[in-house]
C-alpha cells in the first residue's frame, strides 16, 4: 500500500515499469514506456497539488476506451458483437479522504463533488459527470457495499467523438476506483460494466447497451452474446495483436455526429419493423430462413432500405462470431477478410457511411476510398461505430503504416490519423 510520496517515488525509480508496459508500451519501445511513466509520475504530482492527501492509501487506476470491432448495429436487435479495450485511457490517482463525498478534478474540466448522503438522479446533472459518479456510486451501495469519499485526479488520452467511448471508460475507472476503496475487489469487470451502464442509463440520460463497458471494462478483444441483454455472454477472444504484423488506426473523418439521431434512430426502427412482421421485437428473435422466405412481402411492407438492413443484420451477427473464433484459432487472414467484409456490408446493405439528410457531406466514403488505395490489398478497413459521420477503422501492416498515416492526414488534416493498440488488459487498479 503506497502513500501518494510512496507511489511517486517508485514510479520515478520504475518499480512499476512493468505494470506500465502492459497497457502503454504495447509496441515494446522504451520510448512508450518513458512516456507512460511521465504520464502516471504527472497525475500524482497532480493529484498531491491538487488534494494534499497527506499519508491517504493512493492508488493509480485505468478506464481503457473500447474498439467495436465486428457487429455493426447488431447489438440492438440482441446479437453478437466483438470489441476491445485500446492503451488510449483514463488515468486516475486517488485516495480515500475521511469524508462522505466523492471529489474528481479532470484535467482541463471543473472540479466536482458527489456527496454520498444523496445519492438519486438529479436532473441538473443529467449529460454530465457528476451523473456519472452518482450513478455508479448509487448502484454500488444498492449492492450491498458501504461507501465512502474518495479525492481522484484523472487525465484522459480517449479522443472526444472518436467512437472510442469517453463515458464508458470514466464509468469504468470510477466503478474501479470504488471497488478499491469500498468493495474489497469483489466487483469483476462484468459486473462494473454493468455497474456503469445502469449510471449511463439511469442517471446520465443515455439508453446506451452493454458494449462500451463490457469492451472498456473487460479487456483484450471481448466477444459479446446479447441474447439475454441483462445477463450477455461474455468471452474473451485471446489473441495477441503485437505479433499480428498490423497496428490499428482510428481516423477522425472531421465529420461531425450532430444532428445525426434520426439516421441512428432509423437502423433500430427499420430493424425492428422487419421483426414486427413476424411478430418479434428483435431480429435475434426471428429465423433467418423465415426473413429469407418472406424478402418479397417484406419488400412491400417495410420497404427495401429495412430488408438491407435486416440482411446486414444476419450476415454481420455471424461475422461477429467468426472474427472471434479466428482470433482464438490464431488466424489473423481470416479475420481481416471478415472485417473487410463487414464494412462492405455496413456501407452497400446497413447504409451508415452518410446520411442522406445531407448528401453534400460524405467524408466516410471519401476516407474508406482513400484508405483502401493507400492498403492496396493488405489489411481490413471499415466504418467505425454508429457510423455516418466520426471516425474509421484500419488495420494496417507495419510496413505501410507511415504511407497509410500520411496519405490519410494528407487527406484529413495533421493529427488525424491515430494509431493505437488493443490492451490485454480492461479497467484495473495499475498500481496500488
Amino acid at each position: 500500500m503506497h502513500t501518494c510520496d510512496s507511489l511517486l517515488s517508485s514510479l520515478l525509480a520504475g518499480a512499476h515499469d512493468e505494470a506500465l508496459a502492459t497497457l502503454y508500451a504495447l509496441d515494446g519501445s522504451p520510448a512508450s514506456l518513458d512516456a507512460a511513466r511521465q504520464r502516471a509520475v504527472h497525475v500524482v504530482q497532480a493529484f498531491q497539488e491538487a488534494f494534499r492527501p497527506g499519508d491517504a492509501p493512493s492508488a493509480l487506476f485505468s478506464g481503457p476506451g473500447r474498439t467495436e470491432i465486428g457487429g455493426n448495429h447488431t447489438d440492438h436487435q440482441h446479437g453478437h458483437v466483438l470489441c476491445g479495450s485500446v492503451d488510449m485511457d483514463m488515468l486516475a490517482c486517488a485516495a480515500p479522504n475521511g469524508k462522505e463525498v466523492i471529489r474528481v478534478l479532470s484535467e482541463g474540466y471543473p472540479a466536482l463533488e458527489v456527496e454520498l448522503d444523496s445519492l438519486l438522479p438529479r436532473e441538473d446533472e443529467r449529460n454530465g459527470s457528476a451523473a456519472l459518479v452518482r450513478g455508479v456510486a448509487a448502484k454500488v451501495q444498492e449492492l450491498g457495499y458501504p461507501l465512502a469519499g474518495f479525492d481522484a485526479y484523472i487525465t484522459s488520452t480517449v479522443l472526444s467523438g472518436s467512437g472510442l467511448s469517453s463515458s464508458a471508460a470514466y464509468e469504468t475507472l470510477i466503478g474501479n476506483i470504488l471497488n478499491h476503496f469500498c468493495c474489497e475487489e469483489k466487483l469483476d469487470a462484468v459486473a462494473i460494466a454493468k455497474i456503469g451502464q445502469y449510471a449511463e442509463n439511469v442517471y446520465f440520460g443515455k439508453p446506451c447497451g452493454l458494449m462500451d463497458q463490457m469492451g472498456s471494462s473487460v479487456g483484450g478483444a471481448v466477444s459479446i452474446d446479447f441474447h439475454d441483454p441483462a445477463d450477455p455472454v461474455v468471452e474473451r477472444a485471446d489473441f495477441d495483436f503485437s505479433q499480428s504484423g498490423h497496428v490499428l488506426c482510428i481516423v477522425d473523418t472531421a465529420s461531425s455526429h450532430g444532428d445525426l439521431t434520426d439516421d441512428y434512430a432509423d437502423i433500430t426502427r427499420e430493424m425492428g419493423a422487419v421483426a414486427a412482421y413476424f411478430g418479434k421485437q428483435f431480429l435475434r428473435d426471428v429465423p433467418e430462413a423465415d426473413f429469407r422466405s418472406a424478402l418479397p412481402a417484406l419488400r412491400r411492407a417495410c420497404g427495401d432500405r429495412a430488408v438491407l438492413r435486416a440482411l446486414h443484420y444476419y450476415d454481420d451477427d455471424r461475422r461477429a462470431v467468426a472474427e472471434a473464433q479466428a482470433l482464438k484459432a490464431g488466424d489473423f487472414s481470416r479475420f481481416l477478410a471478415l472485417v473487410n467484409a463487414s464494412g462492405i456490408s455496413s456501407a452497400l446493405h446497413l447504409q451508415n457511411t452518410w446520411s442522406i439528410a445531407a448528401p453534400r457531406q460524405q467524408a466516410i466514403p471519401v476516407a474508406l476510398a482513400i484508405g483502401r488505395e493507400l492498403l492496396g490489398e493488405a489489411g481490413a478497413i471499415r466504418v467505425h461505430g454508429g457510423g455516418f459521420a466520426g471516425t474509421i477503422q484500419a488495420f494496417v501492416p507495419l510496413e505501410k503504416l507511415e504511407s497509410f498515416r500520411a496519405g490519410m492526414e494528407a487527406l484529413l488534416g495533421e493529427g488525424k490519423c491515430h494509431i493505437l493498440h488493443i490492451r490485454p488488459k480492461g479497467g484495473c487498479v495499475v498500481v496500488a
